[in-house]
């Protein structure tokens, strides 16, 4: 079954070639397109596609209010929201990211990287790519006044790694491979970070790691 694509960008030059790249895909279907952020909403809650691909600036509610509104805390029923973003924009990025954002692609990102964030969505998962999240992450994680959660209860040594190489941009395959580790065992301990922090995705890991100066203390390398 296709993966179900909804396009949010208020350039339609942009939206056709991001249907262009997303149609050339076998698992991949466009099923809608929105040039402001009222109309993204409307269809994304009337089609329910299983990502959606928000730009960050546009009329009206811009990408970081449509990601709060369909993926935020309190909506019963989140949709996934990869938002689209040019380097420049990494602060409002970062309030996609705490919006519900699970995903961040460049514009000028080359076309497998756009494929792969829409794929990672529908699994679940989140495109954590270093030239975006880590670096924004790591820049203004210092800034930000607000108090980081602590734990529900303590981290294990490995989940502390497992952390840490989220933060970095690793992928669950990566994790594995340098733990020594099955891939079904980097799942479980995500799922149990998750809880133990009260986080909802592996982005939001990500930003807790670097607000919370975890990547400040010595690790391996992961």
């Amino acid at each position: 079954m296709s993966i179900r694509v909804l396009l949010a960008d208020d350039q339609a030059m942009i939206r056709g070639g991001l249907r262009l790249i997303l149609e050339d895909q076998d698992d991949i279907t466009v099923v809608g397109e929105a040039a402001d952020g009222a109309t993204a909403v409307e269809l994304a809650r009337r089609l329910r596609p299983d990502v959606c691909l928000v730009d960050i600036r546009m009329p009206g509610l811009d990408g970081i209010d449509v990601t709060r509104a369909l993926s935020g805390p309190g909506v019963a029923d989140p949709l996934r929201v990869v938002v689209v973003t040019t380097f420049d924009l990494d602060e409002y990025v970062h309030g996609a990211l705490r919006a519900g954002a699970v995903g961040f692609v460049l514009k000028g990102a080359a076309p497998a990287l756009l494929v792969e964030a829409v794929r990672a969505a529908h699994a679940g998962e989140a495109l954590l790519s270093p030239a975006i999240t880590l670096r924004l992450l790591r820049d203004l994680a210092p800034t930000r006044p607000a108090p980081v959660a602590r734990p529900a209860q303590p981290l294990s040594p490995r989940e502390t790694e497992v952390i840490r190489a989220i933060a970095r941009g690793r992928t669950n395959q990566e994790i594995a491979a340098a733990l020594f580790i099955t891939l079904s065992t980097v799942k479980s301990h995500l799922a149990t970070v998750q809880s133990k922090l009260g986080l909802r995705n592996r982005v939001e890991i990500a930003a807790w790691a670097w607000e919370s100066r975890l990547m400040d203390s010595p690790g391996p390398p992961v």
